[in-house]
């Protein structure tokens, strides 16, 4: 249904009020309705109106639950939920959706609890076995991770987000050439899925194809022109095929979308080393500290155009020394033995 189509079915549940004010189910039908426009803060007031009517009315606390999840209301969200099926235990969605706001908590456990439920009511929900999966590669649990992804795409051949997820997975735990697989068959499946070249061009990255990388990247961002992620992690690649003013570009572009990504400035300073241009470089390497003041390879790498190409070795020293206090030692250790640092 169009978005005008729900604002006559708005109008018709009005009139359905007006003549039976103390009925739940127009409001609650009324409230879905506005849950359909995303005005969630309306549908809540329906889906409240129709629990002030009826306090035993499980769809009412479920509905209030989605709309509170996805206006990013997560606790009260789990609150209604759990009304939900206290009211209704066999309601396997109010168990996921519980579990979906859980994990946006970063409540993993619980969330899995609750897949664990919704799976038992229903073991056919793919969806669950999909978003359990989420949990589990949230809290580490990745050969859990793909068991769950590859049980939802077996029940839901079709279903991209879980190739993706899976491709995510394998990635986590160095299976590149599984991950790459997952990716092709998301893309197969979807061709205009910009974060499943973006995850493929970053499994290319890992293993040093800088060139499909950079194809994966470039297609990502024909799709979603104003996806940073895409610029910094093409401009990556471009730096390490030695092509430093394509990678200025795409760093340049990634901070122009996210002026608050330390690590595009940083490396953008590197690149700016390379090209011999130190002051560009070493603006870069402070915007970076600017922004990120416990980023230790800025430190390092501020450091070592101060050392080698400016040859002030107590500013360089300086750089080296903070990066070790937060936790890379190796070049000011190499320094202090060398008697450059003391």
């Amino acid at each position: 249904m169009l978005k005008g189509q729900w604002a006559e079915a708005i109008a018709e549940h009005n009139k359905a009020i007006e003549i039976e004010p103390r009925c739940a189910m127009p409001y609650i039908s009324r409230g879905n309705a506005y849950v359909h426009k995303d005005q969630y803060d309306q549908a809540i007031s329906d889906f409240t109106k129709a629990i002030e009517i009826n306090p035993r009315h499980a769809e009412a606390y479920y509905n209030r639950g989605i709309a509170y999840h996805l206006r990013g209301r997560n606790v009260q969200a789990i609150s209604d939920f759990t009304k939900a099926i206290g009211i209704n235990p066999r309601d396997a969605e109010a168990y996921s959706n519980r579990g979906k706001a859980r994990a946006k908590k970063a409540q993993y456990d619980q969330a899995i609890s609750d897949y664990n439920r919704a799976i038992q009511i229903n073991p056919k929900d793919a969806e669950a076995y999909y978003n359990r999966g989420i949990a589990y590669h949230f809290s580490g649990r990745n050969v859990l991770a793909i068991f769950d992804y590859s049980t939802a795409i077996k029940i839901a051949p079709g279903y991209v987000e879980a190739y993706n997820n899976r491709g995510v997975a394998h990635q986590e735990i160095g299976q590149m050439d599984n991950a790459i697989l997952d990716y092709t068959k998301a893309i197969e499946i979807r061709p205009r899925y910009a974060e499943a070249y973006y995850n493929r061009g970053r499994a290319y990255t890992i293993r040093a194809y800088y060139k499909k990388a950079i194809l994966d990247y470039t297609k990502a961002i024909e799709i979603r022109p104003r996806y940073a992620e895409a610029y910094y992690n093409r401009g990556r690649a471009h730096y390490f095929k030695g092509q430093f003013d394509q990678a200025i570009s795409d760093f340049t572009k990634a901070i122009e979308i996210n002026p608050r990504d330390a690590e595009a400035y940083s490396n953008r300073g590197n690149a700016y080393v390379h090209k011999d241009q130190y002051g560009q470089a070493i603006t870069d390497f402070n915007k970076a500290i600017e922004v990120n003041p416990r980023l230790a390879m800025a430190y390092i790498d501020r450091g070592l155009v101060y050392m080698e190409q400016l040859g002030n070795k107590k500013k360089a020293c300086s750089d080296w020394k903070r990066a070790c206090e937060l936790g890379e030692c190796h070049y000011y250790t190499i320094a202090k033995r060398k008697g450059d640092c003391e």
